[in-house]
């Protein structure tokens, strides 16, 4: 799996002019499923996110999680992030997930999230998607578990 995290003031999501899912304070996570992810990479991947320290204490110091601040999470499918371009002009997207796996997967991840963030919004995958964002910082973060969890 791989996620981009962005620390957001709010973000929000629309498909078709209809909003989907809106977040205040919290986390913008773009989230990419390959055909190799496991319930057990989402269960690790999940709770990596949900922990990190990345807001400000009183001392100025990214020190607070999510569940410190009260945050909240906004999970955006994003098989793009799977994408290969070192052939060519035109990215091939052969890593990316089978779309029905990937969506369980997808699913999973936010179920897992809702353990440690009381409110998790979404987008709807396989949607062209319309989000929106006002990044904290900023402050972005990309994570690929091949890389975290060897």
């Amino acid at each position: 799996m791989r996620a981009v995290i962005q620390r957001v003031s709010h973000a929000g999501v629309t498909v078709g002019g209809k909003v989907l899912g809106k977040i205040g304070k919290g986390f913008l996570i773009l989230l990419g499923v390959s055909d190799e992810d496991t319930e057990e990479v989402a269960d690790r991947l999940a709770d990596k996110i949900c922990k990190l320290r990345i807001f400000e204490d009183e001392n100025g110091k990214t020190n607070l999680s999510l569940a410190d601040v009260g945050g909240e999470l906004l999970v955006i499918s994003q098989f793009t992030l799977y994408a290969d371009c070192r052939k060519g002009n035109r990215p091939s997207f052969i890593k990316a997930g089978a779309p029905d796996m990937a969506n369980g997967l997808y699913e999973y991840f936010m179920e897992r999230c809702r353990q440690y963030v009381k409110r998790v919004e979404r987008g709807e995958f396989g949607a062209d998607m319309k989000v929106e964002l006002l990044n904290d910082g900023p402050f972005t973060l990309m994570l690929d578990s091949c890389d975290l969890f060897k």
